[in-house]
């Protein structure tokens, strides 16, 4: 697993420092990009829940990390409480260059950013659990993120009374 999370932090940074190759890398990837889902807005932010949901691989210090050492990623998710403070986050997550994402969470859970539109009036309420998932899903794992762990997200919720959610990609 040290091997595997060493290699994949290197190409993290030759990726950061030459963004070319992640566009090309991205661009190879099998998707149906025609089939993007759109719902149109119900109702205002301002009168609005909203929930938070990260593919950035952050998670609380006390649960269990993602796990590195599968090539297909991890396709279960963590619960976050949206009040936690960043000293108790913790990213597991080795496909991509997280440094900054460790010093300031907010770049990848934006939560205080949220809390502060609902201070502000632009958003009714922040619902007080968020969803920290690990982005790099491949294989088989795409099957079991759209078939189990995505509808167990979506049930919880709905079950909230949750309107929308922003999913923060890291």
């Amino acid at each position: 697993m040290a091997r595997a999370g060493f290699k994949n932090r290197i190409l993290a940074r030759i990726y950061t420092a030459f963004p070319a190759l992640a566009a090309a890398w991205g661009k190879s990837l099998a998707m149906d990009r025609d089939a993007i889902p759109w719902t149109e807005a119900r109702k205002p932010l301002r009168e609005a829940t909203l929930a938070l949901v990260t593919t950035g691989g952050i998670h609380l210090k006390t649960d269990r990390p993602f796990d590195m050492s599968d090539p297909d990623g991890d396709p279960s998710y963590r619960e976050i409480p949206v009040a936690i403070p960043a000293d108790l986050l913790t990213i597991t997550h080795d496909y991509y260059d997280h440094r900054d994402a460790d010093r300031d969470p907010e770049l990848v859970f934006p939560a205080r950013c949220l809390e502060e539109l609902v201070a502000r009036g632009a958003l009714d309420a922040l619902h007080p659990v968020a969803y920290g998932l690990m982005g790099h899903i491949e294989g088989p794992h795409i099957a079991t993120l759209r078939e189990r762990t995505a509808p167990e997200i979506a049930r919880r919720l709905a079950t909230a009374n949750v309107d929308y959610a922003l999913l923060v990609p890291a």
